[in-house]
């Protein structure tokens, strides 16, 4: 519920930028330190999938970080 909430307080528009990933990454970390951790060993990033739908469940953009 934290990331869900964090994501909708945070993407205006559809737009979603690194900086935005991060301070959604910051929701789940506090509730897993192990990967709290993990994000911060090299390679330095860890994959994220994010899927920006609208009302009607169209998938609008989707952006990867491998």
């Amino acid at each position: 519920m934290s990331v869900d909430k964090a994501a909708k307080g945070l993407i205006k528009a559809g737009k979603v930028d690194d900086g935005i990933l991060n301070m959604i990454e910051m929701a789940f970390r506090a509730y897993d330190p192990c990967h709290g951790c993990a994000t911060h060993t090299l390679p330095g990033q860890t994959p994220v999938l994010v899927q920006i739908f609208n009302n009607q469940g169209v998938l609008l953009q989707e952006i990867r970080r491998d």
